[in-house]
């Protein structure tokens, strides 16, 4: 195997454009070896292949605490255990305890309830615009990428309108993480972030409503299927990753698409090619670039590489997307891209239950904003942009547009 020498995954410079190491990766090291922050030896899966080897694969746990054994937990960084009360979710279980928790929420994501949201979502987006259209110009991450799904999952759950702002902050923080210090620095988030949301429940138990909040909450009041410490982190889990990659989607989407005006004339012109365009947007921009991490319970093999027991897996998504194998011309944005099977969704039992939202919402964003505003153009160079820090998600923190 080749010596590569790793980049900082999580730079300025790496998170603006990784696809060109990517394409190394995938030709010379694709199943690539280094040691993370926390000094544990991990692999970086880059082939489309085996990147959905790695999210179906039987062998590899995404329960990092409940399959590492006592022997292992022993040994574990300390940072690394003040994490587990917010781990505890489907996320970051194996089956049986996935297939249990992840049946109490999937009734709530199916896209014919997720489509009754969708005038929600437009007039969230319109007034979001008109705003925006007073003032002539806006930061698009912040003003609005970022304020359509906080708000919807935030009231599906039944979250106040003023805390929508503190656990946003929280959630960034929690996966901005470059260095171990930054992992350090994040300890009191995870702490703030725990006590608010048992906070919320309490609140929410003496007083139920019909959100989702309240139906988790008497899910676990009806027997063993939601315990304490399981709702608290179902709760987090579902505020974050309920607009994590929505956020980027259609941030990162609106740049890739100002950058190929070309394909932004084509969605105006076609408006119903907005669904393939968003699938698209998903491949190209690759909102969430890598997945979170896996843990080998034994020996495995993928692409012609043997990962020992203990060791850390993640897979790449953004590569995965990009792969020459799987799709034709990967570097090129086709608005109308058939077949396009990216992974931004994931792969397997772990398929992001939220896709159907994040689609709607997307859909919804983007068509309204290149059709609100046909003088839509960036209002700053794109070289300038900086990129949000952290391994697993990829958008920009801020992304300035003159709407005029």
């Amino acid at each position: 195997m080749p010596t590569i020498t790793p980049p900082d995954f999580s730079s300025q410079q790496f998170k603006a454009n990784p696809f060109p190491f990517y394409a190394r990766l995938r030709q010379e090291a694709p199943v690539y070896h280094f040691t993370s922050l926390t000094k544990e030896p991990t692999w970086l899966v880059t082939r489309y292949e085996d990147v959905s080897q790695v999210l179906k694969h039987a062998s590899l746990s995404k329960d990092v605490f409940g399959a590492a054994g006592a022997e292992r937990r022993a040994q574990m960084p300390w940072l690394l255990k003040i994490f587990e009360p917010v781990s505890q979710n489907m996320l970051s279980k194996d089956p049986p305890d996935h297939t249990r928790l992840r049946s109490l929420v999937h009734k709530a994501f199916t896209p014919r309830l997720i489509e009754q949201l969708r005038s929600r979502v437009q007039a969230l987006s319109d007034r979001l615009l008109d705003e925006a259209a007073r003032k002539g110009s806006m930061d698009l991450v912040s003003e609005y990428a970022l304020i359509v799904p906080v708000t919807i999952i935030a009231e599906m759950l039944g979250v106040p309108p003023s805390d929508y702002r503190k656990f946003q902050h929280w959630s960034n923080r929690l996966i901005s993480n470059t260095s171990l210090w930054d992992v350090i620095l994040s300890v009191p988030s995870v702490v703030m972030f725990t006590r608010y949301l048992r906070q919320l429940i309490a609140r929410r138990r003496s007083s139920l409503g019909d959100d989702l909040l309240s139906a988790l909450i008497q899910a676990e009041e009806a027997g063993d299927k939601l315990n304490a410490d399981e709702l608290v982190s179902m709760v987090f889990l579902l505020l974050v990753a309920g607009h994590e990659t929505t956020v980027n989607l259609i941030s990162g989407g609106t740049l890739a698409l100002l950058q190929h005006p070309e394909q932004l004339e084509r969605l105006r012109k076609e408006p119903g090619l907005i669904a393939p365009a968003v699938e698209e947007l998903l491949r190209y921009a690759s909102p969430v670039e890598v997945s979170t991490e896996r843990f080998t319970k034994e020996d495995i093999t993928v692409g012609g590489v043997t990962i020992p027991r203990g060791h850390l897996v993640f897979a790449a998504i953004g590569s995965a997307n990009r792969d020459e194998r799987q799709f034709k011309d990967p570097d090129t944005l086709d608005l109308g891209r058939e077949p396009n099977r990216h992974l931004s969704f994931g792969m397997g039992i772990h398929y992001c239950l939220g896709a159907p939202l994040a689609r709607l919402e997307g859909q919804i964003a983007l068509q309204t904003l290149v059709n609100r505003f046909p003088k839509l153009r960036l209002a700053t160079s794109a070289q300038s942009l900086k990129w949000r820090t952290g391994v697993l998600m990829r958008g920009p923190q801020r992304l300035p547009v003159s709407l005029s």
